[in-house]
């Protein structure tokens, strides 16, 4: 008498494809888990967190927003025209930590005349915020950007305190802590810091 004849089996089949299932899952977790990991590494060592104090940065950064500030940016290259740069007035680490556009870079010629800014003689708008300054501070006269300096404005530019004023004048490089770079919160301003040409 012959044996009965095995029907297929697919137990072992299911087995398998079960098993590289959860490999598959395993990794792809495994790769979240690193990804985090390295974006928390890169938050930690190049940027920090700060809340923008006052309302010279509106309506791009609003007062009490918190803004990732990357530290490492102007480490390879300097700051451009129109970056918002974090800093603190003629380095003294007292104050708090001033966010400002960059207007005026080494080597330009600077005026504020009948309230708009004039940049090696020509117009300069930045086409966000108030434009017009009812206050023309120390660029009254034309003055000429150091080396290592740089002249800022806020974009609310009839509160701000910044390189019009004496007690902040041009930045110096060496003053400069970073570069404000993302809104984190809250979410309604959400997203990257604009750079404007």
């Amino acid at each position: 008498m012959l044996g009965r004849r095995k029907g297929l089996s697919f137990t072992r089949r299911r087995k398998r494809i079960e098993t590289s299932a959860i490999q598959a899952g395993l990794f792809w977790a495994g790769e979240c888990i690193l990804a985090f990991a390295i974006g928390c590494v890169l938050v930690f060592y190049f940027m920090s967190r700060l809340t923008c104090v006052g309302q010279a940065m509106e309506p791009s950064i609003n007062s009490g927003n918190s803004v990732l500030v990357n530290r490492f940016s102007y480490a390879m290259t300097t700051p451009k025209r129109g970056d918002v740069i974090v800093f603190k007035p003629n380095g003294n680490k007292n104050a708090h930590y001033y966010m400002r556009r960059v207007i005026g870079v080494p080597g330009d010629k600077i005026q504020v005349k009948d309230g708009f800014v004039y940049v090696n003689g020509d117009l300069y708008e930045t086409g966000i915020g108030n434009e017009q300054m009812d206050y023309a501070g120390l660029a009254e006269e034309e003055l000429k950007v150091g080396s290592d300096e740089y002249f800022v404005l806020g974009d609310n530019r009839n509160v701000s305190e910044d390189s019009r004023s004496a007690d902040i004048g041009n930045v110096k490089k060496s003053d400069i802590y970073g570069k404000a770079w993302f809104v984190a919160y809250p979410w309604d301003n959400f997203g990257f810091v604009t750079s404007v040409k």
